[in-house]
């Protein structure tokens, strides 16, 4: 009997913080997942040029072609973006704009973290519509709001809560569950 290799999932962070809510969530569900999620996180967002239809052509710039590789490498995303004005920062639309042209990208399941501590909601809200609109799969029985306190939150600071690790590891599991019934 051999063991199923994880599936791989892309854990990408809309903050460009170097010290950032988002991120540490991220990496704290990495600590604390199941050895049947491999969970990979994604550092190319601030290297991301700005999006123009025109450039969207071979040769694509390298930090695209890596981005769309590691979205096509991975069986599901899982996003943790913080909200600005009322919204998905500049940066990681950007992003999504360079995956809505994708082959990798449709059909690809996501769930979201929100790590906002301030139970701020429009981001979510639209990052969801967003996501939708590019034909993900979004995984909303999966998806859950881990409330952090804000910036300058570090991956020890949430492990070290109980609360905030038996959400993360019942959100992996949710996400577990539904990968395997794929």
């Amino acid at each position: 009997m051999t063991l199923a290799a994880p599936r791989r999932v892309l854990c990408l962070s809309g903050s460009l913080r170097r010290v950032s809510a988002n991120t540490a969530v991220l990496e704290a569900a990495r600590v604390l997942a199941p050895p049947s999620l491999a969970l990979v996180l994604h550092d190319g967002l601030a290297v991301l040029p700005w999006f123009n239809p025109d450039d969207e052509h071979d040769p694509l710039p390298p930090p695209v072609i890596a981005l769309r590789k590691a979205v096509g490498a991975s069986d599901a995303l899982l996003v943790a973006c913080p909200e600005y004005a009322h919204g998905v920062p500049g940066a990681f639309k950007n992003l999504l704009d360079w995956l809505v042209g994708s082959l990798e990208f449709p059909g690809k399941p996501v769930a979201l973290i929100n790590a906002s501590g301030r139970g701020s909601h429009h981001a979510q809200d639209a990052l969801a519509e967003i996501l939708r609109t590019m034909s993900a799969t979004l995984l909303d029985t999966v998806s859950a709001a881990v409330p952090l306190s804000g910036a300058g939150c570090e991956p020890a600071q949430i492990l070290a809560q109980p609360a905030l690790v038996e959400t993360l590891g019942a959100l992996l599991a949710r996400l577990d569950r539904a990968l395997a019934q794929a």
